[in-house]
């Protein structure tokens, strides 16, 4: 509906700054209709309207935008010379002729004299500044369409593609951890450790998170907190007593919206290369929460861990995509090693 109605509007401011100029000096509806009525002005009409629609709807499309364009070109000249031989506004202008110009009485040839010939030269050249505006005009519309179209398509499936991979880290967060956990609530069964059950709780709830909740683009920021303090949890039934773990979150959290699994990354990041049997170590993981910003960081001792399925890059890679998607321009996020110490450090504008 607003495409019909944008293309009525430009013809008709067209079309009105046609007649206005031919109507200079005689002002008055019985002139413009006069004008209308006219078989140049019908001539000139037709040919500018087929010119902008046979390149919009069948040149462009067909010929330009496939890059076909010997073909396209060749065919344009054809049309610019048959319009410079027709000349539909030197037609028009001649019949309808603006004041300072000679007025054609009879059928007969205008007469050749300067003030003549320099006119119709001027005329030849404004049939081509009206070729040129019509046929730009035409090209330009469907070819900023195909433009959005193709933008359109690659956000699409740039898209699909990190719903893809999110999909995939939903569906192994790590299978490791779920086979070690299973094992840990088995053990503490067998011995009826009073720690069975909660330990149950949390693995459903971590469950139920990234299976009801994760789909979300945003989700309330203490779900992912909850989240979080459960997999740690469940994380310290397995740990050695070597490891030292520092969590701290301050601020008011309340009301925080924040992408699902985006912490979780790399948070599991963490235990899955910062924790050994044999030596100690300490992991710290720290958010903190202002009117402003969420600050999370953590920090861990890396440890090769041979055998592991390499998938930490694939979680890091999806979690820098998903930022740039979901905070253009606002966000912060720092990876490094040093000192044998990964360090992560996230900033989100709220």
């Amino acid at each position: 509906m607003f495409t019909i109605l944008g293309h009525v509007t430009g013809w008709l401011l067209f079309f009105s700054l046609i007649l206005s100029f031919l109507s200079i000096g005689n002002p008055g509806n019985n002139k413009a209709f006069s004008i209308i009525a006219s078989g140049p002005f019908l001539i000139f009409s037709a040919a500018y309207l087929f010119l902008f629609y046979f390149n919009f709807l069948l040149l462009v499309p067909q010929f330009f935008l496939k890059k076909k364009y010997w073909i396209y070109f060749s065919i344009i000249l054809l049309l610019f010379i048959g319009f410079y031989t027709l000349k539909p506004f030197d037609r028009l202008i001649s019949m309808n002729p603006p004041p300072g110009m000679p007025q054609r009485t009879d059928s007969r040839p205008p007469p050749p004299d300067r003030e003549m010939r320099n006119h119709r030269n001027n005329i030849d050249i404004n049939t081509v500044i009206i070729f040129i505006i019509t046929l730009s005009l035409s090209t330009a519309i469907p070819a900023i369409r195909s433009m959005r179209k193709t933008e359109q398509k690659a956000l699409q499936a740039e898209r699909d593609k990190l719903d893809a991979e999110l999909s995939f880290l939903k569906a192994q967060v790590n299978p490791h951890f779920l086979f070690n956990t299973l094992n840990n609530i088995y053990s503490m069964a067998v011995t009826k450790n009073e720690n069975t059950a909660p330990g149950i709780m949390k693995l459903s709830n971590i469950m139920r998170y990234i299976t009801d909740e994760a789909g979300q683009n945003f989700v309330p920021l203490e779900d992912e907190i909850n989240c979080m303090h459960d997999y740690i949890d469940l994380q310290r039934m397995r740990l050695v007593s070597k490891m030292k773990i520092e969590v701290s979150v301050t601020g008011n959290i309340i009301g925080k919206q924040i992408p699902p699994l985006l912490l979780m990354t790399f948070v599991e990041n963490v235990f899955k290369y910062g924790i050994s049997s044999h030596e100690a170590s300490t992991i710290v993981i720290k958010l903190s929460v202002n009117e402003h910003n969420i600050n999370f960081f953590t920090q861990n001792k890396l440890f090769e861990q041979p055998g592991v399925v390499e998938r930490t890059g694939i979680g890091i890679s999806n979690a820098r995509k998903r930022l740039q998607r979901l905070y253009p321009n606002k966000h912060f996020l720092s990876i490094g090693t040093d000192k044998g110490l990964f360090t992560v450090h996230l900033v989100l504008q709220s």
